[in-house]
């Protein structure tokens, strides 16, 4: 059991984190705020019960997506305020290495890839289903496990790898549509 005193230093180191997943599920700043506020207090209230030595860390991102969930899910969806400014290190669009691995050996997919902006990746991950969209953001954004994911959304681990799964493959499809209509991509699908 956690001494609720230790909350806020405990806790706190967390919020920029929690605040920019809940831009990216909100997409708009005044309700990621205000889903940040409510978790807080939903943490808060709830910190006697948690336990010590355990993952603080998802149990903040659980209450934050359980709370985005029973909230946001509900309402009917508002016009789009902002994008996913804080995605910039997807790895699936970034490759590693220097410049001699960005020139030499690269597939076709690395060749077109480099043409979308981050703006075409972030457009293309807003637009999945919020099931998908919430996999793929906790997986390939904030590099949560299978395991803790499907602790997060309190969902069966093989859903989470299902939703991954689907989730990546609209993602690529959106962008090799993208890629078409750009006639960066050619052939059918």
């Amino acid at each position: 059991m956690a001494d609720q005193s230790k909350f806020q230093e405990q806790a706190m180191e967390y919020v920029d984190a929690l605040y920019a997943a809940a831009l990216r599920m909100t997409r708009s700043h005044s309700d990621a705020e205000d889903l940040l506020q409510e978790t807080f207090l939903k943490a808060y209230r709830g910190y006697g019960s948690f336990q010590d030595g355990t993952n603080l860390k998802a149990w903040l991102y659980r209450i934050l997506t359980n709370t985005y969930i029973n909230i946001y899910r509900a309402k009917k969806r508002r016009p789009e305020e902002s994008n996913l400014e804080d995605v910039e290190d997807l790895y699936m669009y970034r490759r590693l290495g220097g410049l001699e691995a960005a020139s030499y050996g690269r597939s076709a997919e690395e060749e077109v890839l480099d043409s979308f902006t981050d703006q075409d990746v972030k457009d293309a991950i807003e637009a999945l289903p919020d099931q998908f969209r919430i996999a793929v953001l906790l997986s390939d954004v904030e590099g949560f496990s299978y395991k803790e994911i499907s602790e997060i959304t309190d969902v069966p681990l093989g859903t989470v790898m299902s939703r991954l799964h689907r989730g990546r493959r609209a993602l690529q499809k959106a962008l090799v549509d993208l890629g078409m209509r750009r006639r960066l991509v050619t052939g059918s699908r």
